[in-house]
């Protein structure tokens, strides 16, 4: 009951965010583009829940082609590949705002653990013995506002593993 009373308000939430912020991600979509040449949307395969594979949306704060050059796909503080407007969005998380819509299709939910790319085989691995991957991936998660990018695979993998023992409306609304 918790799983469909949850996707309903994912849903809602996300539906009401997208008309709500709309002016603002227009806007936000023109700056990108006098920024720099390509895409507004950066799509990128992850892995979602059981592991099975879907395109997450955020808008572009790199160089089209950025994946392909220096450190691939995982980017470092003072990246030359980031554009000047992705700094800023990546600064303040707007660039995970498009994330909504993956939230309306059903690859992803509000709150839970973050979705992975397929070389990160030890946070997967770990993921999977914790049953971790059992849920949806969220945009936000206890990793995420316990550390991020900054604690370990297996610390990740501790606070998403918590989430999915604790796993409530009550906790989800405190992630937010």
């Amino acid at each position: 009951m918790y799983s469909i009373f949850k996707r309903i308000c994912d849903f809602i939430v996300a539906s009401v965010a997208l008309i709500v912020l709309f002016p603002f991600l227009f806007i936000t979509a023109i700056l990108i583009k006098l920024d720099s040449k390509g895409p507004i949307i950066f799509k990128q395969e992850r892995l979602g829940k059981n592991g099975v594979p879907f395109k997450i949306w955020k808008f572009r704060s790199m160089c089209v082609g950025a994946e392909k050059q220096g450190s691939g796909v995982y980017s470092y503080k003072g990246d030359a590949r980031v554009t000047k407007v992705g700094r800023i969005i990546r600064a303040t998380s707007i660039d995970e705002i498009p994330q909504l819509v993956n939230i309306l299709k059903g690859d992803m939910s509000i709150v839970g653990p973050r979705p992975v790319i397929e070389r990160e085989v030890r946070l997967l691995e770990i993921r999977k013995e914790c049953n971790v991957d059992s849920i949806l991936p969220g945009i936000t998660g206890l990793a995420q506002i316990n550390g991020r990018d900054d604690i370990d695979d297996y610390e990740k993998v501790k606070y998403d593993f918590e989430y999915l023992s604790k796993r409530n409306l009550v906790l989800d609304s405190n992630e937010l």
